[in-house]
């Protein structure tokens, strides 16, 4: 028996809150432009695999590449030779400089396989120059692989994998070369980008830093940008960004707006989210399919074959419709419960929200991830 009825494993994620009063430090809604990680990619090999490696018949950049290195230590392969290299992997390798990163620290880096490794269980990273943008070596990676993942595989080609066992990490695997420039000690000005750009949470944070060091420190660029004056003196720069940094502003609230997630059906309903008059008509519709299949059997001496006749009996049922009305103003507790009181699924929801949108009753944007 198959049942069609309107979807019931869709969760609903309802952010019901108190209106965002708490004031946060200005290192937590902001950072300063210029002051930021950088990414860096290498390309390298692999070593010391228990047979998990690259097979060469199908990876020959990765022959290619050991040759090279064997070559560096004076060592020639002859013209021809067939090298089977099942201990061995070529892997990409990134990572993020951090900022302020000074060279001899250490960062931690990621190694894949960019070939038909099965596992890195077991393996070393030899020396590898790791790149940023710009062609610049930053920082020189070579360690022990930590791998989370598992493979087995039998000799009847049945296989079982935990995790992904082609990718793996290096805690501090990468010692830093050269260091980045940063601004912060090049111009009379800083710059804080708010990770959330909001007009009246920019001009709250202006406002603080104003009442805190005297009018005219700081003026906003725009909503998602505040410039501050700071001292040219390095060591003052540092005191006055550790002050700057943890003074408490009240961020505004966000727009109005619901997300659903149509894969798994869930909806996130802002708090500021409200509904002018409408009303709201919901009736359910329920169809079951019953499946009776027949078997005829025919007699000892026909000669026959035993035939299945399917048989299908469909029904429909309707429930009954419902109105219901939303007042000016309505919030988004009361929306949740005049659709709980109908008795509508949270995939209903999502139909009656968006029917409230085309109307123009709702004042939200509707977010589909």
């Amino acid at each position: 028996m198959i049942r069609l009825l309107t979807p019931l494993l869709l969760a609903l994620a309802l952010c019901v809150a108190a209106p965002l009063q708490a004031e946060q430090r200005l290192k937590d809604i902001a950072s300063i432009a210029g002051v930021r990680t950088n990414q860096l990619i290498g390309y390298g090999l692999v070593v010391g695999l228990d047979g998990s490696g690259d097979q060469t018949s199908q990876t020959p950049f990765t022959v290619q590449t050991f040759n090279n290195m064997l070559t560096q230590f004076g060592i020639t392969v002859p013209p021809g030779t067939r090298i089977q290299m099942k201990n061995v992997a070529a892997v990409a390798i990134h990572a993020d400089l951090p900022p302020f990163a000074r060279p001899g620290q250490t960062i931690d880096i990621t190694v894949s396989s960019i070939g038909n490794a099965k596992s890195l269980r077991g393996g070393s990273l030899l020396m590898t120059p790791l790149k940023g943008i710009d062609g610049q070596v930053y920082a020189i990676a070579q360690g022990n692989l930590v791998v989370g993942g598992f493979g087995a595989e039998g000799a009847d080609g049945s296989r079982i994998t935990v995790n992904v066992p082609s990718v793996g990490r290096i805690p501090g695997g990468a010692t830093v070369e050269r260091s980045v420039a940063n601004p912060l000690n090049s111009a009379d000005h800083l710059v804080f980008n708010l990770n959330r750009p909001d007009f009246t949470t920019a001009k709250r944070i202006v406002d603080r830093i104003n009442d805190t060091f005297g009018p005219g420190v700081a003026q906003a660029l725009d909503a998602g940008a505040v410039q501050v004056r700071a001292p040219l003196d390095p060591n003052h720069r540092v005191d006055y960004l550790a002050m700057v940094e943890n003074l408490r502003v009240e961020q505004g609230n966000a727009a109005a707006r619901v997300i659903i997630n149509s894969r798994t059906g869930t909806i996130v309903i802002g708090q500021d989210v409200r509904v002018q008059p409408a009303a709201v008509t919901h009736g359910g519709l329920s169809v079951t399919i019953t499946e009776s299949p027949q078997v005829s059997q025919p007699g000892a001496l026909a000669g026959g074959q035993t035939v299945i006749t399917p048989t299908s009996q469909i029904n429909i049922e309707e429930g009954d419709s419902r109105m219901f009305v939303f007042n000016p103003g309505v919030s988004l507790d009361e929306i949740v419960r005049a659709v709980n009181q109908v008795g509508a699924a949270p995939g209903d929801l999502m139909a009656i929200l968006e029917a409230l949108r085309q109307s123009g009753a709702l004042n939200a944007e509707l977010v589909v991830i």
